[in-house]
């Protein structure tokens, strides 16, 4: 019997392969697994935990892998987010510029527009309106305006006027108004900036503002009409113009009195209509001023050097129907503010300039000579000789002196008329 021959280690590792590879080959399908023996020699403590290690190991691995995984696919999420959104922020702007280009390549070519265009807004196609061009609006002048106004249309409408208020003469006047607030509707603010012409025209240029322009018979039609209402109503009426024109001049200054709130612009109506009547009421029945002078003097409403002007032109149309109211307005309203701290060197010469103006007038020594007592008042009152020897002596100023040298020559100038 032949001795068995020992089995060497790797005789025995490699039949405990062959063994396994056979005994998997059909489940397998050809693929094999390698078992090495060797492992398998371990203690089972050792390899139990060897096996729980590399469990673990492999459990850490898969869970490290896959949470790099899942960053990087959270970055880039956030990176497509973030992409999208500046591409929607992209075009949303080209949106935007594109439909502000349209918009004003439709307003310049707003008359090149054909009805057969298309426009796409929003995914819609919309056909494209034709837009017609604006008329240009035509300037007209005071002059144009008072030209078409007809004297024989404004008889009538007065003949009704009087017979449809015919004890009520304020609302007469007020329609009255309103005829030519109608007729001066074309005129624009541009056409008539009466603030600015108060402030730099002569006394001589504004005491024909805006008369001038009226025609004759138009002015005729009215101030025989005026002629036939009551002073009361005349009175009521000429306040009432006054209040009128100041409130459009605190328009034109830009803030109410005691506000900083912006205001608008006033209507043409106040700034013509109301100065055409105005000056028509005055100049026809001037008589009525003097029965204000008191009101205009002492309500402050009337006072300030910005109102001063209107003032001065009321006075200086009143003149023009009556010489002798004109220098009685013009000694008891505005010969103390001369002497006024607060009156400025531009006002003093438009007061001087209106009394030089009424004294300048045809056949004006003869006509203040005798109406020198009117009413049991004194033309020129001894409280104006006062106040013009207290302005004289001493003189502030060189300024001051001119102007008063230019006073007194007047006053001079009116007594020597009285001893004649």
């Amino acid at each position: 019997m032949d001795e068995e021959r020992p089995i060497s280690f790797e005789e025995e590792e490699k039949a405990a392969i062959n063994a396994s590879i056979n005994a998997n080959k059909s489940s397998d399908h050809g693929w094999q697994t390698v078992i090495y023996p060797k492992r398998q020699r371990k203690t089972s403590k050792t390899s139990g935990s060897n096996t729980d290690l590399r469990a673990n190991g492999v459990s850490n691995n898969k869970s490290n892998v896959f949470s790099s995984v899942e960053l990087h696919a959270d970055e880039r999420r956030r990176r497509n987010l973030e992409l999208q959104r500046k591409a929607a922020e992209e075009a949303a702007e080209e949106a935007s510029a594109s439909r502000i280009a349209r918009s004003k390549q439709r307003s310049d070519d707003e008359d090149e527009s054909d009805d057969g265009d298309e426009i796409v807004d929003n995914g819609k196609v919309e056909s494209k309106k034709p837009k017609q061009k604006k008329p240009k609006r035509i300037k007209v002048t005071v002059a144009e305006a008072a030209s078409k106004i007809d004297a024989e249309n404004l008889e009538q409408f007065l003949i009704e006027v009087s017979a449809s208020y015919e004890s009520q003469h304020y609302i007469q006047l007020m329609r009255f108004a309103d005829y030519f607030a109608r007729a001066f509707s074309p005129v624009k603010n541009a056409e008539f900036p009466w603030t600015k012409m108060f402030k730099e025209s002569t006394v001589a240029k504004l005491a024909d503002v805006p008369l001038n322009d009226v025609p004759e018979a138009v002015y005729k039609t009215s101030t025989d009409w005026i002629n036939k209402r009551s002073s009361d109503a005349l009175g009521s009426f000429i306040l009432w113009s006054l209040d009128t024109i100041f409130a459009d001049l605190a328009n034109h200054q830009g803030v109410t009195k005691g506000s900083k709130k912006v205001v608008q612009q006033g209507s043409s109506k106040a700034q013509v209509a109301i100065f055409v009547v105005l000056a028509m009421a005055l100049r026809r029945k001037p008589d009525v001023l003097i029965g204000l002078l008191p009101k205009l003097r002492e309500d402050p409403k009337y006072q300030g050097q910005d109102k001063l002007p209107v003032i001065l032109w009321v006075i200086a149309q009143a003149s023009q129907g009556d010489l002798v109211v004109g220098l009685y307005s013009w000694v008891h309203n505005l010969f103390p503010v001369i002497s006024a701290k607060s009156c400025n060197t531009q006002s003093r010469d438009l007061i001087l300039q209106l009394l030089e103006r009424i004294l300048s007038a045809p056949k004006a020594r003869s006509i203040l000579l005798n109406g020198a007592v009117r009413k049991g008042e004194r033309l020129v009152p001894p409280s104006a000789l006062e106040l013009l020897i207290r302005a004289t002596f001493p003189a502030p100023s060189a300024r001051i002196k001119v102007s008063i040298m230019r006073i007194t020559s007047v006053f001079v100038i009116h007594l020597q008329w009285k001893a004649a």
